[in-house]
């Protein structure tokens, strides 16, 4: 059976906070499918928003979800991205998705202001966690709960992982790709993507 991941989409969302994941597990899917002719997938990669309709990214990226919060499949890998995140940790009904699909889900992931998403919905409460360098302190502030890590690439709490922004949610992808599928395709992923690989 293949890992589903769902990443979660909203107004305003950073793009590379989703296309990143969204690159790195499809391509650990054709990575493993090219080295294991007639296998099934190995990640089931989808998109859901509050509605499935179409999703303005930041910069003015048009983004059309695969579903929406009602009809999604159930996440063996919730990834939540960042970007401008007020309106979503305000909204109620996206934080109770959020807690409700991470219970169901083995490992909840976040990137960038993502982290103030799982924040809110309870799920850093007395872990460590971090976020974009930028957003460190607002973050100490906000949820004083969290133990906030700076400095690192992400951060590993076992069922929740976080990241650092942007790009470093390419990193952390890789590290989860490792802890599912293990060390040796993760490194054929990145060498597939052209990025440098380090699990630490």
């Amino acid at each position: 059976m293949p890992t589903t991941v769902v990443i979660y989409l909203f107004p305003e969302v950073e793009i590379l906070d989703f296309a990143g994941p969204y690159e790195v597990f499809t391509t650990a899917s054709r990575v493993f499918k090219r080295r294991n002719p007639g296998s099934d997938e190995l990640f089931h990669v989808v998109t859901a928003a509050r509605a499935q309709s179409i999703v303005r990214a930041r910069a003015g990226l048009n983004v059309m979800p695969d579903f929406s919060l009602q009809n999604c499949p159930t996440p063996d890998l919730l990834v939540v991205p960042g970007g401008v995140v007020d309106k979503e940790v305000s909204d109620q009904q996206v934080i109770h998705w959020v807690r409700c699909r991470s219970r169901e889900a083995s490992i909840t992931a976040s990137v960038c202001t993502g982290a103030f998403i799982l924040a809110e919905a309870g799920l850093l409460q007395g872990r460590a966690a971090t976020t974009h360098w930028e957003d460190i302190a607002d973050l100490r502030a906000q949820f004083s709960n969290v133990l906030v890590r700076e400095g690192v690439r992400w951060v590993d709490e076992g069922k929740i992982v976080t990241s650092g922004g942007i790009a470093a949610g390419i990193d952390m992808s890789l590290h989860l790709v490792s802890r599912i599928a293990g060390a040796e395709l993760a490194v054929a992923t990145a060498k597939q993507l052209e990025v440098q690989y380090s699990d630490a």
